[in-house]
């Protein structure tokens, strides 16, 4: 016991910065982007015409960072469960299959978090746990980066144990993991942006859009009711959830312009 206990000490303050720096920049980029854009009078527009407030940056901040420690305890959980055997992780590319198994590694845990993340987030949304565990999140209903990580105890606890899961079932390299976690923040982030970057080829019907946009995330934030997926689109028309407006509020985000000046 006193082993675990000194090796939490050891590891966790470095797994919480870490959480919390890939949080901070990622959000903190994305927000001094859409700023930047503003200012110089050029890119897409809000989605909303609403306006999120500083009441809403600082309670998104405030309950972002309390899921950061969340997240960084199950990190510590992997790394306990890394140290003492239970869980296996290869350490050379080779071991792993070579780059191609990295590559099918990290196709496989993108495609297993998305599944995670329709269904429970789906079920978050049953009325009898929805005050209890996805209330606080839906407080942001004009999302701004900042609500990335903004969830109750329960939800947080739900989507850190993911990785968890999955290493249990099927150890990747390192270099995956890390993939993954940079994918999920940047994704996140972007999907709370509040302002639509993706270019046309990412609309329904087109190249890329069966993976998700700003404007998908944007609209499950204003409804409650539709778009519940992460990466991809897939779920959401195979379980006829996808917005029946989304296309057309894509393109309607992409024709707009940023306000100028924001300090007007």
């Amino acid at each position: 016991m006193s082993f675990i206990f000194d090796l939490f000490l050891q590891a966790w303050p470095v797994m919480a910065l870490i959480d919390l720096a890939r949080y901070a920049i990622a959000a903190s980029v994305m927000a001094l982007l859409i700023f930047t854009v503003a200012r110089l009078g050029f890119g897409p527009g809000r989605i909303q015409v609403r306006q999120p407030t500083g009441r809403d940056y600082l309670r998104e901040i405030a309950l972002s960072l309390r899921s950061v420690v969340i997240f960084s305890l199950n990190g510590f959980t992997i790394f306990a469960l890394v140290t003492s055997g239970v869980i296996v992780l290869p350490r050379t590319v080779e071991a792993a299959g070579g780059w191609v198994g990295i590559a099918a590694s990290l196709a496989a845990v993108l495609l297993a978090h998305d599944t995670y993340f329709y269904w429970t987030h789906r079920l978050m949304h049953w009325p009898k746990l929805a005050r209890h565990l996805h209330r606080a999140h839906h407080r942001s209903s004009a999302p701004t980066p900042f609500a990335a990580y903004a969830f109750d105890i329960g939800e947080a606890c739900i989507q850190s144990v993911f990785l968890t899961l999955f290493l249990l079932v099927l150890p990747v390299h390192p270099l995956v993991i890390s993939l993954f976690l940079l994918i999920m923040i940047v994704r996140n982030v972007m999907g709370h942006a509040g302002v639509e970057f993706h270019p046309a080829i990412f609309a329904p019907g087109r190249l890329l859009g069966w993976t998700t946009t700003t404007t998908h995330h944007d609209l499950h934030h204003q409804t409650g009711r539709w778009n519940f997926g992460l990466y991809f689109t897939w779920w959401d028309r195979l379980m006829g959830t996808e917005h029946p407006d989304y296309a057309a509020r894509f393109h309607e985000a992409r024709s707009r312009r940023l306000p100028q000046p924001l300090d007007a």
